[in-house]
């Protein structure tokens, strides 16, 4: 564990639940912030979700600590704003109109502590939707993003909160060019981020094609293809793999390997226009070649000639895999009530160390209030 990190020393309070406000603080506390997470008297709700929901608590709260207020008393709520005092970075996601009756509106605060940096986590950034009530599965609907995801008629969500992570992604991006800014100016800042606005950035490709070109794409799964392979085959054990041959390099090298020279030889295959016009006659000799061998081989070969090719693989699989079992690939986190259990930290490396702050472990509830309201009290930070 790294503590010479980029935020060493900021100090982030985190008022939030779900996952998009506490992927926020893990991003800050990776990056080696101090994250202060406030929690109800009863705790997080997510703690005590179940099934595809148990992982959002342990996941998304690794390395903070735990302080329990209860902001609907005055006291507590006054404790709250003692430690604002103290902070640089304020996160939240719950709805204006309840943080302006609470006083923890970002202009209410920022006018109390002008150098803090409030970051809002909301469904919609400011508009005609902002007041509307948002999660994932809505925006990946209201976008576009479940359309291209399913075949025709079966809108689909992707396969996980990836939009709710990639808002909080964007709202620590905020949060670090306010600090940035703050450094030069000696103000914080209002950030605001916004799920639907996020979700609308991932599917502005399909916007652009059709604002450029005046065509739609199909959803995904019926795909006009743009190489002459991108495609899933079944090899002779009964495995799927996916093989692609996006360059004219990638595909001389695929026909060889498969020893299917043949086609480099066709006259009618020699560009890339016309690889992707033969899809209909080729790709049934490749998916011949990969169901007589099994799906070992296959790798083998892929690798061999440097080409394009996955697993279709099961999330519970990846314990199992060797790149993501490298050191610094995974990290085991404590969490008393529900034991050890391992997980990436950000997908980067800053010169040559994989980035994750001083903990990884999931605080229990309250276990941080004493320490942290005692060290308010004597003035230290």
């Amino acid at each position: 564990m790294q503590t010479d990190l980029p935020l060493s020393g900021i100090r982030v309070v985190e008022m939030s639940h779900m996952v998009m406000g506490p992927s926020t603080g893990m991003f800050l506390g990776f990056l080696g912030a101090e994250v202060i997470k406030i929690e109800p008297p009863q705790g997080d709700k997510t703690r005590n979700l179940t099934g595809m929901g148990a992982g959002f608590f342990p996941t998304f709260n690794r390395g903070k600590k735990s302080v329990v207020l209860d902001v609907k008393d005055a006291g507590d709520l006054k404790t709250l704003h003692a430690l604002l005092a103290t902070a640089d970075v304020f996160v939240e996601n719950f709805r204006d109109e309840t943080l302006t009756k609470m006083g923890l509106a970002s202009d209410q605060l920022r006018a109390v502590y002008p150098q803090l940096i409030v970051a809002s986590c909301k469904g919609f950034l400011k508009g005609p939707y902002e007041h509307r009530a948002a999660m994932d599965e809505v925006v990946q609907m209201m976008t576009g993003m479940a359309y291209m995801t399913g075949p025709t008629g079966r809108p689909l969500r992707i396969g996980s909160s990836a939009n709710d992570i990639m808002g909080g992604l964007f709202t620590a991006f905020g949060v670090l060019a306010s600090l940035i800014a703050r450094g030069k100016s000696g103000q914080g800042a209002a950030v605001r981020s916004g799920l639907f606005e996020n979700c609308l950035l991932l599917v502005a490709q399909h916007m652009v094609q059709f604002d450029i070109e005046g065509t739609e794409s199909p959803p995904m799964p019926e795909r006009v293809f743009s190489w002459p392979v991108y495609d899933l085959f079944p090899t002779a054990d009964g495995r799927q793999i996916f093989v692609g041959a996006a360059t004219d390099g990638q595909w001389a090298k695929l026909c060889r390997g498969l020893g299917l020279e043949h086609l480099l030889d066709d006259p009618a295959l020699q560009t890339r226009p016309q690889q992707i016009e033969g899809r209909d006659r080729t790709l049934p000799q490749i998916a011949a070649v990969v169901a007589s061998r099994p799906y070992a081989e296959m790798v083998q070969i892929m690798e061999a000639n440097d080409l394009l090719f996955a697993p279709v693989a099961r999330p519970a699989e990846m314990y199992d895999d060797p790149h993501v079992n490298r050191e610094g690939g995974l990290f085991t986190s404590h969490y008393a009530s529900k034991g050890d259990f391992r997980a990436p930290a950000l997908p980067l490396e800053i010169d040559g160390r994989p980035v994750v702050g001083a903990s990884v472990d999931v605080p229990e509830i309250g276990a941080d209030t004493q320490a942290v309201l005692a060290s308010l009290k004597a003035g230290a930070r």
